[in-house]
């Protein structure tokens, strides 16, 4: 698939905003610390990655009706679904100068019915000629997604006979739609009426 950047520019994917609040002091002190134990932007990258897929849960498996957005709230609470955790990757990339896009999937059940969108990130590390899509969404049995630059290893590889698809563009903010979502749901419950079925 080739990925379509929404802007030409890529140090829009460096900014901060309300959701990737890589500005905020505990996004510093998250991306300072993998900095110390890592000391280059590749190994970090895969660093903030791993540290975001293990050590943040996702709310869904958890079973944590706390639902988290921002970048900083994710990483303090360590619990998110998978917009919520792409935004806090994409916070710590960001924070140390790797450009880092929010890119989304369409997934559907094995039968094909409830379609259900599904967030991840897409980075460019420093040197790299092109963007790489990670998913730091939590793995769990049946779902094993790695850090790889090479060769992608998603949590779940699209299947387009079930109507499930990747959705190109590279959004360096949240989707509105994704976005919304997460902010009008009070708790898990609610959250899972409000998911969006498409962009």
């Amino acid at each position: 698939m080739e990925m379509i950047q929404e802007h030409s520019d890529v140090s829009a994917y460096l900014a901060a905003d309300e959701a990737v609040d890589h500005d905020h002091p505990y996004v510093r002190e998250t991306a300072d610390a993998l900095w110390t134990a890592t000391g280059d932007a590749l190994t970090y990258a895969a660093a903030a990655f791993e540290f975001v897929r293990d050590a943040v849960a996702h709310s869904g498996d958890a079973q944590d009706d706390r639902v988290t957005w921002r970048a900083s709230d994710v990483l303090r609470t360590r619990t998110g679904i998978c917009y919520a955790k792409s935004h806090a990757l994409a916070a710590l990339l960001r924070a140390r100068g790797i450009p880092a896009a929010l890119c989304y999937q369409r997934l559907t059940e094995d039968d094909g019915s409830g379609p259900v969108v599904h967030g991840l990130v897409a980075l460019r590390p420093p040197g790299a000629d092109r963007w790489s899509r990670v998913d730091p969404r939590g793995n769990k049995p049946g779902v094993d997604a790695r850090f790889s630059l090479d060769r992608e290893r998603l949590a779940f590889p699209v299947r387009p006979e079930l109507g499930e698809y990747d959705y190109p563009a590279l959004h360096a903010a949240p989707h509105p739609v994704a976005l919304r979502a997460l902010q009008e749901s009070a708790d898990r419950r609610e959250l899972w009426r409000n998911l969006p079925t498409a962009l």
